[in-house]
């Protein structure tokens, strides 16, 4: 163990002295006051000074305090006794329930898992999630991953929900939900729809809402696939990993760089954006011991799709569902985009001809309504040839087709979620297309 000493304090940055021997990056370091106080070393320079972060704003330290290294990093209770419980991102309870203890297992969640070499993909295998417009542009595949992309007050939340209600109540693998920096609100009505659907026998939960430091919102995500990788490699589990909000994990990490004035890069983010996004998105990945299928929700910042944020989390990923603001007005739920929601997912070998053929046919009336609409604004309607007032006609069906009730929300507006299996919505399609 090496002992330093505070030498100076700004915001949640404490720089500290190590005489001799200087700790690790990454490492935990405690101060040695009644409270223990713990700092997460982020960089070292010259001299034996780190620097290190405050992981709990405590406002208890001042200049001149003992601190003593550990030797560890950010650890992390896993094991079955983790299933349905709340922990924020240093593995403390927020559930009101006791902390876990006894013989269990930490995982440190800086620590990489070893790179498989001889895995091999199997046969795609598509995950129905019940929601017509989801499972016929954007089919979730077991073991990628998929965005929702969209800005504030558009459904992200209200989506991620109906997903998880949806798919996890198949009881198959489990479920993890990491909350990144959004409302505390939106993470009790979370918990309280799982708890109600009996959904948390199968769930882990981590949240970093709002109102944490920006440390603890960009290590929540960190921490939740940390253990999802545990359950993967040493119990065999699939897993199916939502985030809400990816972008919120780039904002914190941001303040963080703001707070250890580093420089940013053009687009105004932290210097490190492109690995910092990189190392999570890899590590939210499938091998020979499982697989980890994750849903993503990100945040755009002024409905700018062109954000370098959003767009460097969106090469990640293997599909995007894009919610629209203007589509969101139309009263239409999901508010879903259908001209701009893609995946590379949708081709014949993993959906099959049908489905794909049908894709193509739907996407080419969607366009073609898309360009008359101008046109019908200025001539009207009856203006029209008999074969695009016929088109036009079978797209608004379409529209009308893919709007449907969530479970979620029943509670609050008394309308009875709908349920679609994949064959129910291809039918429904090729009534309207034939």
């Amino acid at each position: 163990m090496s002992v330093g000493y505070v030498v100076s304090i700004k915001d949640l940055v404490i720089r500290v002295q190590f005489p001799e021997t200087a700790p690790s990056i990454g490492e935990v370091v405690r101060v040695q006051n009644k409270h223990d106080s713990m700092l997460l070393v982020d960089h070292l320079e010259q001299g034996g000074i780190a620097f290190c972060l405050n992981m709990r704003s405590d406002q208890r330290i001042h200049k001149g305090m003992e601190v003593a290294t550990t030797g560890r990093g950010i650890e992390i209770p896993t094991g079955d006794i983790t299933i349905g419980r709340i922990f924020d991102a240093l593995g403390g309870p927020l559930d009101g329930q006791p902390a876990v203890s006894g013989e269990i297992k930490y995982r440190d969640i800086l620590m990489l898992p070893p790179r498989s070499t001889e895995f091999i993909i199997q046969k795609p295998e598509i995950l129905e999630t019940g929601i017509k417009v989801i499972d016929f542009f954007t089919p979730f595949v077991k073991g990628r991953k998929m965005g929702i992309i969209g800005g504030a007050g558009v459904g992200k939340t209200v989506l991620t929900m109906e997903l998880i209600n949806n798919i996890a109540k198949s009881g198959k693998g489990l479920s993890f939900f990491a909350g990144i920096g959004e409302r505390v609100r939106e993470g009790h009505e979370l918990y309280e729809t799982l708890k109600e659907n009996d959904l948390l026998k199968n769930t882990c939960m981590f949240f970093g809402q709002m109102n944490e430091n920006p440390l603890q919102r960009s290590l929540v995500g960190v921490s939740a696939t940390a253990l999802a990788e545990y359950f993967r490699d040493e119990q065999k589990k699939d897993i199916l990993f939502f985030a809400d909000n990816v972008y919120r994990f780039i904002q914190a990490r941001n303040e963080l760089s703001t707070i250890l004035d580093q420089v940013p890069n053009e687009g105004g983010y932290e210097p490190t954006i492109f690995s910092d996004i990189k190392v999570l998105e890899d590590r939210l990945s499938s091998n020979e011991n499982g697989s980890i299928t994750s849903v993503q929700t990100i945040y755009v910042p002024a409905d700018d799709l062109s954000d370098p944020a959003v767009q460097l989390i969106q090469h990640e990923l293997d599909g995007i569902i894009v919610l629209s603001r203007k589509v969101a007005e139309q009263g239409i739920r999901p508010a879903v985009d259908l001209n701009q929601s893609t995946s590379s997912l949708l081709t014949p070998a993993i959906v099959g001809d049908r489905h794909y053929i049908l894709s193509v046919r739907t996407q080419a009336l969607l366009n073609k309504y898309e360009s008359l609409k101008s046109i019908i604004a200025i001539i009207g309607e009856n203006e029209l040839s008999a074969a695009d007032r016929a088109d036009y006609g079978k797209a608004k069906l379409l529209i009308k087709n893919f709007t449907q009730n969530m479970n979620v929300m029943e509670k609050m507006n008394g309308i009875k979620g709908d349920f679609f299996s994949r064959e129910q919505t291809l039918q429904s399609i090729e009534e309207i297309v034939a």
